[in-house]
């Protein structure tokens, strides 16, 4: 059967078989915050229903992530012309701290209400909703990796927010505003698509994609070019808990006719992984060979790759590297 044609039955067996398990990907407590109400009166209460049927610091963490995650839309059109920043006078420090609390809540406030956000409504709802159940929490700004030409890009852009939440004495990595869904650039429409991984997030693979304004987690320096020249991944990556062993990065400087050999981390020779040259036609991995829980393979770089190469797992993409002709 030819492999267009193998595809295009997978994805239609894919739709009608495989479809009902997402719906199981929820744990415990986004079971229950599932059946709360698409609307409350206040952030206040909210956070007493929570407090009432959770106790544990990791399950009000997670009910908070859920229910933002679950009934707060990403609001698109604010983020394509979004509103001139606002400036404000002050005649000492306590005075600016209480504007800039003032400004912020009336920016989560709004969130809350309209329950449409950019990431900055997001982070300062969970913020404030956590303060409201006792929970420390932080808000990042920073970088964020999401498009083909974020890979190799020159410099850091500070253009993304998320949070840190102190969890039984560790703090763990949250971005509720990915958790919520993301936006098709083919369709030009946002999508509805509750995801876990950006709750307790593996360090690993959230600084693939997100650099903090200050160039550290917890004390620790983090690799700005390991960040700017990474390959760009994707959620069904994090979700398959695989790796990008080899190449070490998302660029590959190559000569018309190259070899370059690919090695990723808990796939198999059984699953279904190729790429789309440069027309958008499927191209089957040739000649993979298992290697210690991984995947290796080889691609010939040519004419017809086109400016980046993206891998998919059967229907889902998992990874993209940059061409770079020598």
């Amino acid at each position: 059967m030819p492999l267009q044609k193998l595809i295009f039955t997978f994805l239609f067996l894919n739709v009608i078989f495989l479809c009902p398990s997402f719906a199981q990907n929820y744990n415990k407590v986004d079971k229950i915050v599932l059946k709360y109400p698409k609307q409350f009166n206040s952030t206040e209460e909210l956070a007493e229903r929570i407090q009432e049927d959770f106790s544990s610091e990791e399950d009000k963490a997670r009910a908070i992530y859920s229910w933002i995650a679950f009934n707060i839309d990403y609001d698109y059109a604010a983020f394509l012309n979004p509103q001139k920043a606002k400036g404000f006078s002050y005649r000492s420090e306590a005075e600016k701290e209480r504007k800039i609390q003032q400004f912020n809540n009336e920016i989560l406030q709004k969130a809350f209400k309209s329950q449409k956000a950019v990431c900055e409504g997001f982070t300062l709802l969970y913020s404030h909703l956590a303060g409201l159940v006792g929970l420390k929490t932080q808000v990042i700004r920073g970088d964020s990796k999401t498009r083909l030409s974020d890979i190799g890009r020159e410099n850091i852009l500070i253009n993304h927010a998320w949070n840190m939440v102190l969890i039984d004495e560790k703090w763990r990595l949250i971005d509720v505003t990915w958790g919520e869904g993301y936006y098709n650039e083919n369709k030009r429409a946002a999508v509805k698509d509750f995801t876990s991984i950006y709750f307790d997030a593996d360090p690993a693979f959230f600084f693939a994609k997100h650099y903090p304004e200050s160039g550290t987690f917890l004390g620790e320096k983090l690799s700005k070019e390991d960040f700017l020249n990474g390959p760009l991944i994707y959620n069904k990556l994090i979700e398959n808990n695989s790796e990008i062993i080899a190449p070490n990065s998302g660029l590959l400087e190559v000569k018309n006719g190259d070899k370059v050999t690919f090695r990723i981390k808990n796939i198999s020779k059984t699953d279904q992984v190729y790429y789309l040259n440069k027309r958008n036609q499927p191209v089957k991995i040739e000649n993979p060979k298992e290697k210690r829980g991984s995947l290796e393979f080889q691609v010939t770089i040519d004419k017809n790759t086109g400016s980046f190469i993206t891998f998919y797992l059967y229907t889902n993409s998992i990874v993209s590297f940059k061409v770079i002709p020598k």
